[in-house]
């Protein structure tokens, strides 16, 4: 069983989600030329996303190495992205049996209404299988590992469902569809908190400045595309020493900063492709599952983040992060974790930001700053972890995604910079039976509020039926 999900994930996202949706599809009476075509563009979407990706992560590699190098800016944690934690995930016991157990779990939830959110994103639940993974590592055991990721998957459902009336209202074409990824969701309390105490400063109050009024009030300088070929000419500039060497190597500086407004220009474009391929498959799916739960108050339909990461103001703020990230790296005191590949995925920290925001670009930005200044601590203390999970992982399989240079240890900015992960790991590993009996309080209590607030929404749109009937 395990070698079967192993090779099934190892399809990789671009082959298994349109195979998933295309059987999904005509399971729920599409017709099979319609299914196989949503399943297609998802599949693109996932190469496109993926191409521009490692545009982006091959374009600034070399560039921010030569930073680095130049201001000696050398930390001990090596920087292995999202690759590595998804391989650490998905090549244990926890991450072989994760689709099934969750999905089953998933069931459980929607037949006692205590989440309306089913989540058909599959090949995102590595994020529950890698902190289940290192738990299982940390703990030497199994099942301690498969508790740590129930109890992550069990949160992630519920904070999709509680998001899902904002995150609708302020995204289009995003009606019954819901972001049940926890790196997503595990940026919320940050952005509600900070969001709350910065509604109350005067002055911050009043400032309203979205990507859109960038544009307005800045002009081609408040354009995404823009933003990104000066961004890139600057991390050109700073990779060379001297005057000289900058003069000499213009043309090498100018292809930079046009990768980079390339990167944000493709991606919106790219999510485009994602959007019209899932749109058919929720729409059915939605209306299949109505007919199911009659008396639900509107079943959403989980789905991975990448359908609006190409949002002008999670672009802009994205880029103006990166420089910031890689500076806060240095300057933090005690911090051992320079963000590099990880770069690529700071896209994804904004899903669930914008909709508390209503996309104003300050109250994001500083949002932003604060969630990976605290994620850069939570890496650096979850190293040691993370990297004997991936040593083990690579003695057994060889897997280059793994492989920790000699003398340093891993990490990775997605999944490990989480409050979620990083909660769920100390809980479990340091006090176990009583920080799993916290836990296991915890989320039942939220699962009951998720579960009232389902029944609520239920009768009121029961009694508007009967009285419009």
């Amino acid at each position: 069983m395990e070698q079967v999900f192993s090779y099934i994930i190892g399809l990789g996202a671009a082959v298994m989600m349109p195979i998933l949706f295309f059987i999904l599809g005509v399971c729920i009476g599409i017709k099979p030329g319609k299914a196989l075509k949503s399943g297609l563009l998802v599949g693109v979407g996932f190469v496109g996303l993926s191409v521009v990706t490692a545009l982006l992560t091959s374009s600034l590699g070399g560039p921010l190495k030569q930073v680095t190098e130049i201001y000696g800016l050398q930390l001990g944690i090596f920087d292995m992205g999202w690759p590595a934690a998804a391989s650490v995930a998905y090549n244990t016991t926890v991450g072989a049996f994760i689709i099934p157990v969750c999905l089953a779990i998933n069931i459980v939830l929607l037949l006692v209404k205590a989440t309306n959110t089913i989540n058909i994103d599959l090949w995102n639940y590595w994020h529950y299988a890698f902190i289940g993974a290192v738990v299982y590592f940390a703990c030497d055991n199994i099942w301690w590992g498969f508790f740590a990721a129930i109890i992550c998957f069990v949160i992630t459902l519920v904070m999709a469902d509680l998001t899902t009336k904002k995150f609708q209202a302020y995204y289009k074409d995003m009606d019954g569809i819901s972001i049940p990824q926890p790196f997503v969701q595990g940026f919320v309390p940050f952005a509600e908190g900070l969001n709350w105490c910065m509604d109350r400063i005067p002055g911050m109050n009043k400032l309203d400045i979205d990507a859109e009024g960038m544009k307005k009030k800045f002009g081609l300088l408040g354009e995404p595309l823009f933003l990104g070929v000066i961004v890139g000419l600057i991390i050109g500039c700073l990779s060379y020493p001297s005057w000289s060497e900058i003069v000499a190597h213009i043309p090498a500086i100018l292809g930079l900063g046009i990768k980079m407004g390339a990167v944000m220009e493709l991606i919106p474009r790219i999510t485009g492709l994602f959007i019209e391929g899932l749109k058919p498959i929720a729409e059915a799916t939605k209306d299949m599952v109505s007919r199911k739960f009659k008396n639900s108050a509107g079943i959403n339909i989980g789905m991975s983040p990448a359908l609006v990461i190409g949002h002008p103001t999670t672009l802009v703020v994205s880029l103006l992060l990166i420089p910031v990230t890689l500076l806060l790296a240095v300057v933090l005191p005690g911090n051992q974790f320079l963000p590099l590949a990880s770069l690529a995925g700071m896209f994804y920290v904004f899903p669930a930001v914008l909709p508390i925001t209503k996309g104003n670009v300050v109250k994001t930005f500083i949002i932003g700053l604060v969630a990976l200044t605290v994620g850069l601590y939570f890496v650096t203390d979850l190293a040691p972890w993370f990297t004997l999970a991936a040593q083990d992982v690579f003695a057994r399989t060889g897997d280059a995604a793994v492989a920790i240079p000699e003398g340093f240890q891993g990490g990775a900015l997605d999944f490990a910079s989480s409050i979620f992960s990083w909660i769920i790991f100390h809980l479990v590993h340091d006090f176990k039976w009583i920080g799993a009996g916290l836990l296991v309080a915890g989320t039942t209590v939220m699962a009951i509020i998720n579960r009232r607030r389902i029944i609520k929404a239920s009768y009121e749109k029961n009694i508007d039926r009967s009285t419009a009937a």
